[in-house]
């Protein structure tokens, strides 16, 4: 994508051809006929035509007022909405190119993504944020990368393929193809205005672009603290009560479709309020690709939004407009003279399919992805482990063991184990985790915990797709069974691994970064199927916290609570750090 967005529009030549369209005295390049109009600054649907001049809307006129056009498009029986705007999501959560996601997501109506490629810059750094950059131009959507802010997401609790610091964010910052500063995660951080995140805070807000924030679980002095940094949007919603008072609190709500549980309650809550709060915005953070085969992207959220009570116009508004003045895009997120003319043609609101796609004035065609970096192909950077490696060394009849209890909204533990030979045997109901630093940045040697609320396994799983340092991440009762998952990960470059019985059932390569495939997205979504598949029979899932999902943010340190690193079980919030579970 053209770096010189949005000033292209106000090329000389382009507005005079433009003006002339729209008085009459020039015919337009297209003019879509016979359809409606969704105005998302009234919250109407009227009647009327568009004429368009190259990426420019020229005119939205009376409805069979105008015929001259190089070429026509019937919209009779169709709503025309601006393109959608998702406002922040990883690509790296579905596995495939940016190229490819944009491919897939441009002719559901998805224009414009805001995409923090923490993942990549986790795992290979600068290197890593380059490749991004390179891939978002070249995709056939509009994609703006942001920089990467929690590179490690905790400091000094894990390790990851690289450090980025407020000296390295200002550099980077200043890239016209960066455009913001990505979730702030370190929430402790921020709050306690520790100096090194108080350096990349300050690095970001004299570029003057925006600073993106994860308040995950704030509520309080925390929040009004956090929100006082220059942190402006957040995403980690936990309830409808929590939605209020961070909009109440001045923060951009970008309302992620990846926790849907959340959806209803807070579809009612907005649709309750006298308007649409234009700080709203709608956003799917992580979709994994199977879901994204099957649903779309921000288009399925959109739906899924109406569905569960959200008037449609204060959804699509949401998605639009809000978006675009989020983004400081005056040139998105209305059908109007004068704006880009990325446009989308549905039947129905409700149902919200797109029928016709334009982007800049013209049908979207796909892109071949480039070529991938060396540093990317090569990223699992260690040694093939023994299952001696996931045992727990104890001494005594009897230890007690620090653990993790439950997934997602993590807390600490405490349980009573035997010891035979020297090795802890676990309790019923108690799981290994274990965390292998990948990146040959720090030692690679296993750092085992113990989960409890997980419920009972039956094999291991290994995955290298786990926030945010994407460390290799094993779950197991059985260290058989993880040393083989691990060892599957290890000689294929990454990706996702289940183990039964000392054999390996389900392997998905994900051998860019250890994250991402460069396959076609359904062959990446049939795979991921297939895993998930064989992990029905290793544990018996919960919702809607004990979920597939938990398994690559059960080692997310920055949020609050107890998580497994590659250095411990950690949790900075309350600065502590175990290097082993054993207690005594």
């Amino acid at each position: 994508m053209s770096l010189s967005e949005p000033q292209d529009l106000d090329d000389a030549a382009l507005r005079d051809r433009a003006i002339a369209a729209a008085r009459g005295d020039a015919p337009f390049d297209l003019l879509i006929l016979g359809g409606q109009v969704a105005d998302t600054a009234l919250g109407e649907i009227r009647a009327a035509d568009i004429g368009i001049v190259g990426p420019l809307i020229a005119s939205v006129h009376a409805p069979g007022t105008r015929a001259d056009a190089a070429e026509t498009l019937d919209a009779t029986g169709m709503i025309v909405t601006p393109g959608l705007i998702d406002t922040h999501m990883h690509v790296e959560s579905s596995m495939i190119t940016p190229e490819t996601y944009a491919a897939h997501v441009l002719p559901r109506g998805v224009t414009t993504l805001v995409w923090d490629p923490h993942e990549f810059a986790n795992v290979a750094g600068v290197e890593g944020l380059d490749y991004a950059a390179r891939g978002a131009a070249n995709a056939c959507a509009r994609i703006l990368p942001l920089v990467p802010s929690c590179v490690p997401s905790a400091p000094g609790y894990e390790t990851a393929g690289a450090d980025f610091d407020g000296a390295t964010i200002a550099t980077l910052i200043e890239r016209p193809d960066m455009h913001g500063l990505a979730e702030v995660m370190d929430m402790g951080a921020v709050i306690a205005r520790a100096p090194r995140m108080r350096g990349i805070l300050q690095a970001a807000l004299a570029s003057g672009k925006p600073l993106c924030g994860h308040a995950r679980g704030l509520t309080g002095a925390e929040l009004q603290a956090f929100t006082a940094a220059g942190i402006t949007s957040d995403h980690e919603l936990t309830s409808a009560e929590d939605l209020m008072e961070k909009l109440r609190a001045g923060l951009w709500i970008e309302l992620r479709g990846s926790h849907d549980h959340l959806l209803p309650e807070i579809a009612q809550r907005l649709a309750g309020l006298p308007h649409c709060p234009p700080t709203l915005t709608l956003c799917t953070d992580d979709t994994f690709p199977d879901d994204l085969a099957r649903d779309g992207g921000l288009d399925d959220m959109l739906r899924r939004m109406i569905r569960y009570g959200l008037p449609p116009m204060r959804a699509l508004q949401a998605a639009t407009l809000n978006a675009a003045l989020r983004l400081g895009r005056h040139d998105l997120g209305r059908v109007a003279p004068g704006k880009r003319a990325d446009l989308v043609l549905t039947r129905s609101l409700e149902a919200f399919g797109a029928e016709h796609v334009l982007f800049n004035g013209a049908a979207p065609a796909p892109t071949t992805p480039l070529p991938l970096p060396e540093r990317l192909r090569g990223s699992m950077r260690l040694s093939p482990v023994t299952q001696e490696a996931f045992e727990i060394a104890a001494k005594g009849p009897e230890v007690r063991l620090a653990t993790i209890d439950r997934p997602r909204f993590t807390q600490w533990g405490e349980i009573a184990a035997p010891v035979n030979d020297c090795k802890v045997v676990l309790p019923q109901g108690a799981t290994r985790i274990a965390v292998l630093h990948r990146h040959g940045t720090a030692e690679p040697a296993p750092k085992v915990g113990i989960l409890t609320g997980w419920g009972d396994w039956r094999g291991a799983f290994a995955t290298t797709v786990s926030h945010d340092s994407h460390n290799l991440t094993v779950f197991g009762a059985d260290p058989r069974d993880m040393a083989t998952a691990a060892n599957a990960l290890i000689a294929c470059g990454g990706g996702m691994a289940v183990a039964q019985g000392g054999a390996v059932t389900a392997l998905l390569p994900l051998p860019v970064a250890g994250l991402v495939s460069d396959a076609p997205l359904d062959e990446v979504a049939e795979g991921l199927v297939t895993l998930r598949t064989a992990m029905e029979s290793v544990v018996d899932w919960q919702p809607p916290y004990l979920v597939f999902k938990a398994l690559v943010g059960a080692t997310l340190a920055c949020n609050k609570g107890p998580h497994q690193t590659d250095l411990g079980i950690a949790d900075p919030q309350a600065g502590k750090l175990l290097t082993s579970p054993v207690l005594g």
